[in-house]
């Protein structure tokens, strides 16, 4: 009988709480903390209770009290973001990711990070209660697709993680030696599976690069197996089987196997069969990046969800500018990098999703939830508070839902992408480039003059570079960035002439930062002494801010 350990590491704080579990899973949890998996196959309602929760896990608040930064998957997205230099946040009092934009107590003892650490793996664990409820020799149709639902969430979950707590060389640390003098290069996080026990996950060393690759490759491959039997991915919320192509693609250019990469980035695209978003379905103000009928799969929020009545503690209250009661709305707004911005075409559409300066051509195709025009001095003028409150290169991405900026209880029912078809065009175009170079940059070229810019032309001489920017911009907010900076050694400049960076964030480097190399937490290297003095080094503060 296949056992599943609810105590994997002792980081995890109380264990698993999945606020869309029904009371269903009781008759198949005992009081001693372990779930069989003959517990959870005599309970048709336990199991599918268990596979509703991945999804909810991903919307669920970690710490609500005094931790406003944990709000879930969207959270991390956001931690990864402000660590890049195409996002930037005004600073403000209520700026609740400040320490990471500021590169500050990103060391294995502080909170921060083992809100990353434990929120991961508290995902894992859900992700192996659902493997393990099904055995596929007795497996219905239904739960087969289960079991590849299962399979899927924990190889999207271990590819993050793996790609965040890698240790890759950069600029300050070359030699990938900690501080206790061990290396610790393309070591990543340790693998918990559904199987594992008590004693061996107290021994549990950081995978390699190589190992974790193989692990998360099985577990992809056996979703490709049984995804095949879901009857719905409820309209998206659910990864189906062109996510799981999409989640190899992704895999495949972490392991630089560029010919597998583009391989399943094209199957990604086809098996999904729809389109890049439009130019309208993009900049509606009622829907914009809200609707996740426009994605390969995403978070979608409901009126019942914790995240939402709490009406702050959410993706809109923090990404949506376009708002009066969330985070951003009181203060600090989400702005794009003011280089990134000078970079883009006037001629493509997508630099419309961020405010204009005052007389730019562009200013006039912005558009706002509560635009208004009325006459004023003989001429008709746009009103807009937000048109006056946003601040010059301010998103105009992510908007409210139905454009109710007023009341949370409807304007944060919202949804936010966790892939989406255009990823996999870059995916492809890079890979090409990398593989023969000039048919990379023909494929961009196509997907822009299609979707994004009539008018595009690449005049450059890195055609890397160039599909890794437009693909920057084209994710702008998405939590993706990170990936593509770290994986290409791709250098951080946040201080320059004219830039938006707050003065206390305005680190440049050469190369990829040591801050993406994230720290695992003390108390997993307390409880696993496997760990012991095999740490990253701590990046925190590595860098001093450029001063103009």
């Amino acid at each position: 009988m296949k056992k599943i350990n609810k105590s994997i590491y002792g980081v995890l704080i109380a264990g698993l709480t999945l606020s869309a579990m029904t009371s269903c899973i009781d008759e198949a949890e005992p009081r001693s903390g372990s779930v069989t998996q003959e517990m959870l196959e005599e309970s048709a309602s336990a199991t599918a209770a268990a596979v509703n929760g991945l999804p909810a896990y991903g919307k669920s608040i970690w710490r609500e009290r005094g931790a406003h930064w944990s709000y879930g998957i969207s959270a991390i997205m956001r931690i990864r973001d402000v660590m890049a230099d195409d996002y930037v946040v005004v600073d403000h009092n209520y700026n609740q990711f400040r320490l990471w934009a500021e590169t500050e107590a990103l060391g294995p003892s502080y909170l921060i990070g083992q809100f990353v650490y434990s929120y991961y793996y508290n995902y894992v664990l859900a992700s192996n209660l659902v493997i393990g409820a099904v055995n596929p020799d007795k497996a219905t149709k239904e739960q087969l697709g289960n079991l590849g639902l299962g399979y899927a969430y924990r190889a999207a979950n271990y590819l993050d993680m793996a790609r965040m707590y890698e240790f890759l060389p950069t600029d300050v640390d070359p030699a990938c030696t900690n501080e206790q003098g061990y290396n610790v290069k393309n070591l990543t996080c340790p693998i918990v599976t559904d199987t594992l026990g008590e004693k061996a996950s107290r021994n549990n060393p950081r995978a390699t690069h190589e190992e974790m690759f193989k692990f998360i490759e099985s577990d992809l491959n056996n979703a490709e197996k049984y995804i095949v039997n879901l009857t719905s991915n409820k309209n998206n919320t659910l990864p189906d089987l062109a996510v799981v192509y999409g989640l190899k693609a992704r895999l495949y250019m972490w392991n630089e196997d560029y010919a597998k990469a583009k391989e399943y980035a094209r199957k990604a695209i086809d098996t999904y069969g729809g389109t890049p978003m439009s130019e309208d379905d993009a900049t509606d103000t009622r829907k914009g990046f809200n609707d996740i009928t426009k994605w390969m799969w995403g978070a979608q929020y409901t009126s019942e969800d914790r995240a939402v009545k709490t009406g702050i503690l959410n993706f809109t209250s923090f990404a949506s500018n376009e708002t009066v009661f969330g985070y951003a709305g009181a203060g600090p707004m989400n702005m794009i990098g003011k280089s990134f911005y000078d970079r883009i075409s006037d001629t493509d559409w997508r630099k419309t999703m961020w405010k204009a300066p005052a007389g730019s051509p562009l200013e006039a195709k912005n558009k706002y939830v509560d635009s208004k025009m009325e006459m004023k001095n003989g001429v008709m003028e746009d009103v807009s508070k937000f048109k006056k409150r946003i601040p010059t290169y301010g998103s105009l991405k992510f908007r409210p839902n139905q454009g109710n900026y007023a009341e949370s209880s409807i304007g944060v029912v919202t949804a936010y992408p966790l892939m989406r078809v255009e990823e996999m065009y870059f995916i492809e175009a890079e890979a090409a480039e990398r593989l023969a170079p000039g048919t990379g940059i023909t494929l961009l070229e196509n997907f822009m003059k299609t979707y994004r810019d009539k008018q595009y032309v690449y005049t450059g001489s890195n055609a890397i570079d160039e599909i890794l920017f437009q693909k920057r911009i084209e994710l702008w907010g998405e939590g993706l960035s990170f990936f593509d900076i770290k994986r290409a050694n791709v250098s951080v400049t946040r201080g320059y002439a004219g830039t938006n960076f707050f003065e206390e964030w305005r680190f440049n480097t050469n190369g990829r930062p040591a801050w993406m190399n994230f720290c695992i937490v003390n108390l997993e290297e307390n409880d696993n002494p496997a760990l012991s003095g095999k740490n990253n080094p701590d990046p925190s503060k590595a860098y001093k801010p450029w001063r103009n």
